[in-house]
């Protein structure tokens, strides 16, 4: 798969239930948002890279850090039901109706405070160099999923697999999770909605020092103290 000519897409809308405004919210010194649009910029690789949100605020923020808003999101893809795909479909078809294509699409997420150039680098030239249908990090689980146990209302413990109750955690196949940063795509995967995971799905490890989901407070502190460590020295 040739890359080609390259949009990058930040979904950011205006609504979230766990930590209202996260999306613009400040985070190390700027806006949340202002990250994943510094690493974009900063990577070279992009066209145009544009914010997708339905809000007035998020849109301005958007600009000042540097980003392309030329169109918000319709309401249709505004609500916390909506995937991802159908934001990105909906972008792409938006372009080429206004007569402008693009060959390959990168969907960036707004939260992403530890997206590096690099990455993004990384992720693009492995797409553009293998037979993908799409591309995107993850990062190993710390602990056996093999040896992942539930837990009822009282309390009581019982294991997913308990044919693995003595097997050793170096003798198990390492998983991985999806690192929720970044995912390099063709534009008629994002017109087909097709799904991420699915088909020729290429991937590429992360260190989990580098990943961090942010739906908590907790997860918010999480994430600042590994931007700290990622960007010590770094204006």
């Amino acid at each position: 798969m040739t890359a080609g000519r390259a949009l990058a897409v930040i979904p950011a809308r205006g609504g979230s239930k766990r930590i209202p405004r996260k999306n613009i919210r400040l985070f190390a010194g700027r806006p949340i948002l202002a990250w994943p649009i510094r690493a974009a910029l900063e990577s070279g690789l992009f066209a145009t890279v544009m914010v997708s949100t339905e809000d007035e605020e998020i849109a301005r923020v958007a600009r000042e850090a540097g980003a392309e808003t030329p169109f918000l999101r319709s309401l249709d893809t505004a609500d916390d039901q909506s995937a991802l795909l159908d934001v990105l479909s909906e972008v792409v078809a938006t372009y080429r109706a206004r007569g402008e294509r693009f060959d390959t699409v990168c969907c960036l997420l707004p939260t992403a405070t530890l997206v590096t150039a690099e990455r993004l680098k990384a992720g693009h030239d492995m797409f553009a160099t293998g037979a993908f249908d799409s591309v995107f990090p993850v990062t190993r689980f710390p602990a056996p999923i093999q040896r992942a146990l539930r837990r009822d209302e009282q309390g009581m413990i019982s294991m997913f697999q308990p044919e693995h109750y003595s097997s050793r955690s170096q003798d198990l196949e390492p998983a991985y999770h999806d690192a929720g940063q970044f995912y390099w795509m063709s534009d008629q995967t994002c017109l087909d909605r097709t799904p991420t995971f699915s088909g020729r799905a290429g991937s590429f490890v992360l260190d989990e020092t580098e990943v961090q989901d942010i739906d908590t407070e907790v997860d918010w502190r999480l994430a600042e103290l590994k931007h700290q460590l990622l960007h010590s020295g770094t204006p």
